[in-house]
């Protein structure tokens, strides 16, 4: 039926089981975003005509996509988001520019030609299998896309008026006006589909399933998922669904964790939009600097979603202003990029992140990553970092609460500073003081380890020593920066990837006078500073400027 389907070829390229991925498996991955677009060009191109103020198509492919998988792979993700396969609008262009973002759909039984042939796509799925990596795919069923409000139907893939609603402008204060109203405007409409007609239901769920099995797609992510009626979720995403695939829904919003909430159920997941809203609140300079809302906000996460290990974390999509068009402090970016790695959920990072991309909105949030020459900057190698240090956690079993993801994120202090939270048996302090030196802030967190135990700060790989009573001491001497602690004895004994070769075996307090003659150890406010002496030290620069830790 859907032409987009080339059966003869499935025996060729399908090498990875189209078995979807569970909500268990997918909650160990970390995911890049991706807007095809806007991510590589082919050879050949001028990289200077891209200018994302002017709305335009610049060219990148599911081919330049897969070519340059290197850069994702490097920083440690294991999945990629890519940009909504279906064929978009085919007319004249819009008021507000073409469809390069990929979200105005017309015909959903074709493929979008302007990313690639179906070919392209199957090599571009088979080549991120092979990396071991998995494919998530946007999906939109919520509309279509239109010029006005009585369009052509004969051109989408449902071609009867009867499929679709009513025009009406949405009321967002309304849920029922939320559902069977079109979002857009008068110049830009999108023609709302009515998913509870049965043959909508039913033709949905053809198509889905015969192009997750087409392409091995391991999940989807769903746009618009509360325009949608609640109960065809069921019948389109999850194990029991006609997709079979993992979902991770859009339900737009602030800090209103109910109502994101509602949506997990007929959702396996949706995007963490309260977390998101909390931590813009929590670190972003200038700002409210109020830690209390994401301390609220995982309280209340914790009573009403039916699962926070497989929510969506992130700081940035195409629909939202770049972290730093609103934060002027980088180090805002890292505390916050740390706690979406480190507590409950799947990390998400949008592509240009890493390189401190700044555009203000829709359609600056959107450029191109190629002007970056893909450079590993210190946020890529922060990220880096976390991916790795997360890939580890996710793979050991050697930790005290396995396995990691699933053990729920608790917090040990909070402060007007920052807060200190603990998953499974990593500690991350996290800050709001910025990059600045702050000598009279710091924060006293009382962990569950005995006195004397050794932690590693795997962002710096330093050395820390548990203090009486179960407290370490976090200063800001040298500025706001964010710190991940985890028992040293597991990093070493499991052969860390993570500061290999510097973890050291725990020492307690009183036996660091009768350290070796190479090295010298000192405690401050509880902090296990390690200097490696003589030529030592030289191998300790190398490696500091290679990798990017700094020593203390």
């Amino acid at each position: 039926m859907f032409s987009l389907i080339l059966w003869p070829l499935l025996a060729t390229f399908i090498l990875h089981d189209a078995q979807a991925a569970s909500a268990a498996q997918w909650r160990d991955r970390s995911i890049y975003q991706v807007l095809i677009d806007r991510y590589a060009l082919p050879n050949g191109s001028d990289p200077m005509l891209c200018k994302p103020s002017e709305q335009t198509w610049c060219g990148g492919t599911w081919n330049t996509l897969r070519e340059n998988l290197d850069y994702i792979q490097d920083a440690g993700f294991t999945a990629v988001w890519i940009s909504p396969v279906q064929q978009n609008w085919q007319g004249e262009r819009t008021p507000y520019g073409d469809a390069y973002h990929g979200y105005w759909i017309q015909d959903s039984t074709q493929l979008n030609e302007k990313f690639g042939t179906s070919d392209d796509l199957l090599t571009l799925s088979k080549e991120i299998h092979q990396r071991d990596m998995y494919l998530m795919v946007d999906v939109v069923v919520n509309d279509v896309m239109a010029l006005s409000t009585s369009p052509d139907y004969s051109i989408y893939m449902f071609k009867d008026a009867s499929y679709y609603h009513t025009y009406c402008p949405v009321d967002y204060s309304n849920t029922t006006s939320e559902q069977i109203c079109w979002l857009g405007d008068t110049n830009v409409t999108l023609p709302d589909l009515d998913t509870t007609n049965p043959t909508v239901i039913s033709q949905y769920g053809s198509w889905i399933s015969e192009l997750v099995q087409t392409y091995s797609i391991d999940g989807l992510r769903i746009d618009a998922a509360k325009h949608v009626d609640a109960d065809f979720w069921p019948t389109f995403c999850g194990s029991e669904g006609a997709s079979g695939v993992f979902c991770m829904g859009e339900v737009f919003g602030g800090l209103d964790v109910e109502d994101a909430a509602e949506w997990q159920g007929p959702l396996d997941s949706v995007l963490n939009y309260p977390m998101y809203s909390a931590l813009t609140q929590a670190f972003q300079i200038p700002g409210s600097l109020n830690i209390t809302a994401l301390t609220d906000t995982l309280s209340q996460s914790k009573k009403l979603y039916k699962d926070t290990t497989v929510l969506g974390n992130f700081l940035e999509n195409q629909d939202l202003p770049r972290w730093a068009a609103n934060s002027v402090d980088v180090q805002t970016l890292y505390n916050a990029m740390a706690f979406n790695f480190m507590s409950d959920g799947i990390p998400i990072v949008y592509y240009g992140q890493e390189q401190y991309f700044s555009g203000a909105g829709d359609p600056l949030n959107r450029e191109p990553l190629w002007p970056s020459n893909y450079t590993t900057t210190d946020a890529y190698k922060f990220i880096q970092t976390l991916n790795q240090f997360r890939n580890y956690l996710v793979n050991s079993t050697a930790t005290t609460s396995a396995p990691w993801t699933t053990a729920e994120t608790q917090v040990l202090t909070a402060s007007q500073y920052g807060v200190a939270i603990m998953k499974g048996d990593v500690i991350t302090v996290l800050t709001n003081v910025g990059s600045p030196a702050q000598n009279n802030t710091h924060i006293a967190v009382a962990t569950p380890y005995d006195r004397n135990t050794a932690l590693t700060n795997i962002i710096t790989c330093e050395q820390w020593v548990v203090g009486s009573q179960g407290y370490i001491d976090v200063e800001y001497t040298l500025g706001g920066q964010a710190v991940i602690l985890h028992p040293s004895t597991i990093l070493a004994a499991n052969k860390s990837p993570v500061c290999a070769g510097l973890v050291q075996t725990s020492q307690g307090i009183d036996d660091v006078s009768t350290s070796s003659s190479n090295a010298a150890f000192s405690v401050v406010r509880n902090k296990f500073t390690f200097t490696l002496w003589a030529d030592s030290i030289v191998v300790a620069a190398v490696l500091s400027m290679a990798l990017g830790w700094r020593w203390s």
